[in-house]
C-alpha cells in the first residue's frame, strides 16, 4: 500500500489594507496639519482602524510628536546680524590674543530668585531596601515672592552677587551703582585686570545701554 503525504496549501491570507497609495495620502494629510490627533486623522481614513493608522504614522512614515523648544524671544534679521558680527569679533580676538583675551572677559546677568524653592521629588530620593517603610513627601509649591539677583563672573569664578530690595527694579542709576561695586571687587579679587582692560558681556536691556552706564563702562 502506498502512503502519500498530504499537505494543506498555505493560504495567502487577507490582503493588506496598507498600500503605498494609502501611506502617501496619510503623509499628505499630516503635512497639511502637523498638530493632528489620531482621532481627527482617523476621521479622514475611516476604512482603517486607529491601530493600523498609528502604525503607518509611526512605523512607515517615522513621525514622532515633539514639542517646540522654548526660546527667550524671536530674533529679527537685524538681531541675528548683530549677534553674528559680535561672535565673529570674539573669534577674531580669541585667535589673535588667545588666553589674554579670555582673561579679560567679565559676564553679567540678572535672574529672579524665589524666597523659597521646594525640594524636588528626585532630590528627596533615598537608597532603601524593598521592604523598608515608604516615606511621605508633602507637595509644596514654589514661593510667589521673589527678588532680583545680579551676578557677574569671569572664567575663574563669581565676582559679584547682588540682591535688590523687595520691590526694587533695575534702572540706569541702579546699574551704575552695581558697576561701581564690580569695579572695586575686580580691584580686590583680580589685581591687574583693570589695567589690561575688561570686556564686559551683558545683554542689551535698557538700563545697560543707557547713556550714563555706557559712559561709566568706557
Amino acid at each position: 500500500m502506498q502512503v502519500e503525504q498530504m499537505s494543506t496549501p498555505r493560504l495567502s491570507g487577507r490582503p493588506s489594507v496598507v498600500t503605498d497609495d494609502l501611506v502617501r495620502k496619510v503623509d499628505e494629510a499630516i503635512y497639511e496639519n502637523r498638530r493632528f490627533t489620531m482621532a481627527t486623522l482617523s476621521e479622514a481614513f475611516p476604512q482603517i482602524s486607529r491601530t493600523v493608522l498609528f502604525e503607518i504614522v509611526s512605523d512607515r512614515l517615522n513621525y514622532r510628536k515633539l514639542c517646540s523648544r522654548w526660546v527667550p524671544k524671536m530674533l529679527t534679521d537685524v538681531h541675528k546680524t548683530k549677534r553674528l558680527g559680535s561672535a565673529s569679533t570674539f573669534l577674531t580676538r580669541d585667535s589673535d590674543e588667545g588666553e589674554n583675551f579670555l582673561n579679560q572677559i567679565a559676564t553679567g546677568d540678572e535672574t529672579w530668585v524665589c524666597h523659597f524653592t521646594p525640594e524636588s521629588k528626585q532630590q528627596s530620593m533615598e537608597w532603601r531596601h524593598t521592604h523598608s517603610p515608604k516615606t511621605q513627601k508633602f507637595k509644596v509649591t514654589m514661593s510667589s515672592q521673589k527678588i532680583m539677583c545680579t551676578v557677574f563672573w569671569d572664567r575663574k569664578g563669581v565676582l559679584l552677587t547682588e540682591f535688590l530690595s523687595r520691590g526694587e527694579t533695575i534702572n540706569a542709576a541702579r546699574y551704575c551703582e552695581t558697576l561701581t561695586k564690580l569695579r572695586r571687587v575686580i580691584q580686590n579679587k583680580r589685581r591687574g585686570m583693570l589695567g589690561k582692560g575688561i570686556v564686559l558681556l551683558h545683554d542689551n536691556a535698557r538700563p545697560h545701554t543707557a547713556g550714563v552706564p555706557q559712559s561709566l563702562i568706557r
